[in-house]
């Protein structure tokens, strides 16, 4: 789709504000990219803006009030500036259009997720027209042909790259499939096309992402690509260092991928593969499509692949009909792996999902049950950072703490990495000696002696 021509492009700035996943992360990157060619420059910081975006997430309930929350003060910051332009994306631009622009006038425009990629012919259109816009058609094919011709502008050591949108699983507690349409693959070429040119503007790291990964399947000249072939391309790039996908699901965690651990040095050893609970009863009502036994055995292959392999994960407390033995089965279950990081939620009803029709459960024993999971999974995540005191650990250093004279990077794992260093670079892989820790992150300095080995 080309650019209606307008002599006069926009000269401003544009500050958007990010809610929720990866891949939010990855569409606000795209939306930068798109809008610069139509002269919008970007900016942290709010009050410069002419264009203002917000891009929002509907997993957790809630959600809509903070976009008003967010237009609050937005009207407040600009009380004595001129409006700027302003646009709410996302998945509560998807389920709430037409609401929210009743609802709010200050909002201008509305664009979904799948519609994200018409947004230069929408400002434009709405600079000469001033009509409202409603854009929320599921169009998924068409965007992704058009970000395909749009170079991006990210020079991040850390790339996300989306392969895939939607979701086919129809978990009763999430709105994703009503949000972000049907499992649609993007084709390989787009993928490694897109791929490279993130390590052609310095990207080191590349995070694959989709709402379900692991189902990637793009029909090619009859000939069906699944996730394992990608990670093959991938680990064949010269000066890409690290790949990481997220976030799977276990009924989709086949065989041909479990074995690329085993094959691929450049794939890292940290698998996010969300559970949501332990229990069997559980599991059932939420349609997961699995028992905790099938999910142990996946956990148990991939450490038989490669025992360096660990595994985080996401954790509902609180769905409708969990007993305290449905609980206790969930803290087996932790147990019974050891998740080294992992993100807990009491459950929240969606509009429109299955699970919202079902009685909750009382919210003082949902918060006490909570609060019982996340304080083991926090000795967990302190433990396992607490096993690295005194070793050598990877570390591909990102960015430089000015405040602080001192370096940030993470592990193969993940984990944050403050470290010291006389002498090293953005990108680089340099082995740091940690020296101390807490909850969240490892502390150390960048080793000399070439002789010893970093974990």
């Amino acid at each position: 789709m080309e650019l209606k021509k307008n002599p006069n492009l926009i000269t401003g700035r544009v500050f958007i504000k990010t809610f929720g996943c990866q891949m939010n992360e990855y569409d606000s990157n795209r939306i930068y990219d798109l809008t610069s060619r139509i002269g919008f420059n970007k900016t942290n910081i709010k009050k410069e803006a002419d264009c203002f975006v917000l891009n929002t997430c509907h997993i957790r309930e809630k959600a809509t009030e903070k976009v008003y929350d967010e237009i609050g003060r937005l009207k407040k910051d600009f009380k004595n500036l001129k409006k700027p332009l302003v646009i709410v994306s996302g998945c509560v631009a998807q389920a709430e259009s037409d609401e929210m622009i009743k609802r709010e006038p200050y909002i201008d425009m509305v664009v979904g997720p799948q519609s994200y990629h018409k947004i230069c012919n929408l400002i434009l259109n709405y600079k000469t027209k001033k009509i409202k816009v409603n854009e929320t058609k599921f169009d998924v094919v068409k965007k992704f042909d058009e970000l395909q011709n749009v170079s991006s502008t990210s020079n991040k050591i850390s790339a996300y790259l989306t392969i895939q949108e939607g979701c086919d699983k129809f978990c009763n507690f999430c709105v994703v499939p009503y949000t972000r349409g049907p499992e649609y693959s993007r084709s390989v070429k787009q993928i490694l096309y897109e791929a490279n040119n993130f390590v052609e503007r310095g990207a080191k790291e590349i995070i694959l992402l989709c709402q379900n990964v692991n189902a990637y399947n793009s029909s090619e000249n009859n000939i069906n690509y699944k996730l394992s072939f990608l990670i093959k391309e991938l680990n064949s790039i010269k000066n890409l260092k690290r790949i990481r996908f997220t976030t799977s699901h276990p009924k989709d965690m086949s065989d041909d991928l479990i074995k690329c651990y085993g094959e691929y040095e450049k794939l890292m050893p940290l698998l996010h593969l969300p559970v949501q609970s332990g229990s069997n009863k559980i599991l059932k009502s939420m349609n997961r499509g699995h028992s905790r036994e099938y999910y142990i055995s996946l956990v148990e292959k991939l450490k038989n692949v490669d025992k360096s392999i660990k595994i985080s994960s996401d954790f509902i407390v609180g769905y409708p009909g969990e007993t305290e033995k449905d609980f206790n089965d969930t803290l087996k279950l932790i147990e019974k792996v050891g998740f080294i990081n992992s993100y807990s939620f009491i459950f929240s009803p969606r509009p429109g999902t299955p699970a919202a029709t079902k009685e909750v459960n009382d919210i003082n024993e949902n918060k006490k049950r909570l609060n019982k999971l996340q304080k083991i999974l926090e000795n967990y995540q302190v433990s396992y950072n607490g096993n690295n005191l005194g070793k050598y650990c990877e570390v591909l250093v990102e960015n430089k703490l000015e405040a602080q004279e001192k370096y940030f990077g993470r592990t193969k794992y993940m984990t944050p990495v403050i470290f010291e260093s006389q002498n090293c670079k953005f990108g680089e892989l340099v082995n740091v000696k940690i020296t101390s820790y807490n909850r969240n992150n490892l502390f150390g300095y960048q080793k000399t002696d070439k002789k010893e080995k970093a974990a």
